[in-house]
């Protein structure tokens, strides 16, 4: 199962809005076959790991998939119908796939042909390879991560004249991984202004950059911003006075299954207050910045028992920086 959930994560970012999956067939402990999903419309990783294997399969092979087996009609036929066809007797599952049309009904199906099945190894790794997805599935709203880099004492600026990064080489590296990986990038008008950035990931062409967002109360945005010049301007949306929900819920309805909030703080403020964040992705920086514009401003908690809690928190280092993820835990 490690080895499919390694084939899974070649595709991560590029599979929207379908999952990442992965599979390997193996005889006798051996893995003689592997494949993965490569994106919407193209072949499922079942289906691509049987084609390479390119031989009658054996009844004592197993076939290791990351996510149940599809068992409907999509963009492409039912994953349940090719195992069967192929022969295969043995099947190991990841996940169960939270996907209404489809969950449980694939392991029935290849249960009730005589299929012998084993579900739920590594589980929680094959979830959480798919974490944005099994939550747009669910509700028709982006899985949302808030991303900022910040001083030790909680600023996104330096003072004016001071050089603007806070972060070092490494952790901006680091963090342009994490834009390949999502569907949207989402800003505040203010930092279209003070920072111009392009929102883009280097070395990655055509539909796989993120969305572009922007929020803005005036619609007041320069017109030579980079976001609206060059080729990947068709993927920048503007929304105009309109509420950080509302268009979270518009963009669900686009397909976006990810977004990242990039700042700048009014924006990460809005969406801590109102509890919209599902991720948070923190590099702090070695410096005491004492800059104007806070990280996370807004009403903020009444009390620190009111205060958002971090789960199954992971410190990283990267260069000088450290980088802090954690999942919000659910209210009381």
């Amino acid at each position: 199962m490690r080895a499919a959930l390694k084939e899974a994560e070649k595709a991560q970012g590029q599979t929207s809005p379908n999952p990442a999956v992965g599979a390997v067939l193996a005889i006798d402990n051996r893995i003689v076959a592997k494949g993965h999903h490569r994106g919407a419309g193209r072949e499922h990783a079942e289906i691509e790991c049987l084609r390479n294997f390119d031989a009658p399969v054996p009844a004592r092979a197993t076939l290791y998939v990351t996510l149940e087996p599809c068992s409907t009609v999509g963009r492409t036929a039912p994953c349940t119908d090719a195992i069967l066809k192929a022969g295969v007797r043995k099947v190991v599952v990841g996940a169960v796939d939270v996907n209404p049309r489809h969950s449980g009904k694939g392991i029935a199906q290849l249960r009730n042909a005589g299929v012998k099945i084993r579900e739920g190894i590594l589980a929680g790794e094959c979830a959480r390879l798919n974490e944005a997805f099994n939550k747009w599935i669910v509700t028709q709203r982006p899985f949302v991560i808030a991303k900022c880099g910040m001083s030790l004492d909680g600023r996104l600026t330096r003072p004016p004249g001071e050089p603007r990064w806070i972060t070092d080489i490494s952790a901006r590296r680091h963090a342009q991984g994490l834009r390949a990986r999502v569907d949207a990038i989402l800003v505040g008008a203010e930092t279209v202004r003070a920072d111009n950035p392009r929102l883009a990931v280097p070395g990655v062409q055509g539909a796989r950059q993120p969305w572009r967002v922007v929020l803005t109360r005036s619609g007041s945005l320069p017109r030579r911003a980079r976001l609206f010049c060059g080729r990947l301007t068709a993927r920048t949306l503007v929304y105009r006075r309109k509420s950080l929900a509302s268009v979270l819920k518009d963009l669900g309805k686009k397909n976006v299954t990810s977004v990242l909030i990039e700042g700048g703080g009014d924006v990460l403020g809005q969406a801590l207050d109102t509890r919209l964040i599902d991720k948070v992705h923190i590099y702090l920086g070695p410096i005491l910045a004492g800059g104007s514009v806070i990280a996370f401003p807004g009403r903020g908690a009444a009390t620190t028992t009111n205060a958002l809690r971090l789960n199954r928190v992971s410190y990283r280092r990267t260069g000088q920086t450290v980088c802090v993820v954690g999942y919000p835990m659910p209210s009381e």
